[in-house]
């Protein structure tokens, strides 16, 4: 415990030295971006915007999911993955809720969102850049708080059966896990929530519930230890890309099956007549402007950017956790203004 708290620590002292003593040409010149946003350890001082698309901006403003709350819990707390928009941090406090009341255990373990001004990440993701995307875990939040050090140990829990080719384990997958999954894909916020091709089959062949909701969950790669809620651009938010929507119907068709074939499996094949060219990293300069300013912007305090005024990185119980105005704010929110080897690029869904 005593280590993670130690890293956030210097990576906040870090951030603010960079801030006073850097000016913002030397930083950027020539680091890609995921090293720039990856090392800022707290939100800018700015209205809350997102800047750009989902897989290539950054954002402002952003606000922090309490560590512990009375119905969530962040994990992996040592990535500062735990930021966001405030109307994704309001929907998530939400749905965590709502799961709890479908018997979702004694609530979520909510995975990352985004950095504290979005941007690339070190590892991982290549979208949560805008504060608008956050990964849910398939494992029920325990009843017995987990302490930071068991967050970053607890293992990923995989829905899927190993020994069979893109099928469910039905030893691990229940109605509840369809009903929590379809409770995400339920709110008018949420654009799309991204599933693995096998928990996407298993919902079109079980689901008996409102099938309109079905074109939201989206199949593909990875996401069979959690699941990925996007919601769509605040109102009122110029900056924010949008994504296309969603196609009609409920996405048990020919897009589905096309998982289910060698196509979206098979290794690339090489073109003898091409030389290798090194992938080039993303730059500041590849994301849209005002990423610029949003970087070098001055910060705002943490205590201050948790959203809710509950203390962050806390090591209480949920139930000690500060929280008295965290329901005023969802009810009356503020102004809209797996790192997986694969075999071919992800298709936009």
């Amino acid at each position: 415990m005593r280590s993670i708290s130690g890293r956030i620590l210097r990576l906040t002292a870090a951030a603010f030295l960079c801030g006073a003593f850097a000016g913002p040409a030397a930083a950027q010149e020539g680091t890609p971006a995921k090293q720039l946003f990856g090392g800022v350890a707290l939100p800018s001082k700015a209205d809350p915007q997102p800047v750009g698309f989902y897989a290539k901006g950054c954002m402002s403003g952003a606000v922090a999911l309490p560590t512990d709350g009375p119905t969530w819990q962040a994990m992996r707390l040592s990535r500062n993955r735990r930021w966001g928009n405030p109307e994704m941090i309001a929907l998530l406090e939400q749905f965590s809720r709502d799961a709890t009341k479908l018997g979702w255990g004694s609530g979520i373990l909510v995975g990352d969102i985004s950095q504290p001004r979005g941007g690339p990440m070190l590892s991982g993701h290549s979208s949560h850049q805008i504060g608008l995307d956050a990964d849910v875990w398939f494992t029920p939040k325990p009843d017995q708080p987990l302490s930071p050090q068991e967050r970053e140990n607890m293992p990923f829990t995989s829905m899927l059966d190993k020994s069979k080719f893109l099928t469910v384990d039905p030893k691990r997958w229940t109605p509840t896990h369809a009903r929590v999954v379809m409770q995400a894909a339920s709110y008018p916020q949420v654009e799309r929530v991204f599933v693995n091709p096998a928990i996407k089959k298993k919902l079109c062949d079980t689901w008996t519930g409102d099938r309109s909701l079905l074109g939201k969950v989206r199949p593909i790669y990875g996401h069979d230890e959690h699941f990925h809620i996007r919601i769509h651009c605040p109102a009122g938010a110029s900056g924010c890309q949008k994504q296309a929507p969603v196609t009609a119907g409920d996405g048990c068709d020919k897009s589905l099956a096309w998982w289910f074939t060698k196509e979206p499996w098979a290794a690339p094949k090489p073109d003898p007549d091409k030389k290798p060219v090194k992938p080039r990293p993303v730059m500041l300069s590849d994301l849209p402007k005002a990423c610029a300013a949003v970087l070098a912007a001055p910060a705002r305090g943490e205590e201050e950017a948790t959203f809710g005024g509950a203390m962050a990185f806390t090591s209480q119980p949920a139930s000690a956790t500060p929280a008295s105005n965290i329901e005023a704010i969802i009810n009356d929110p503020p102004v809209p203004t797996a790192e997986i080897p694969l075999p071919t690029p992800r298709p936009l869904q």
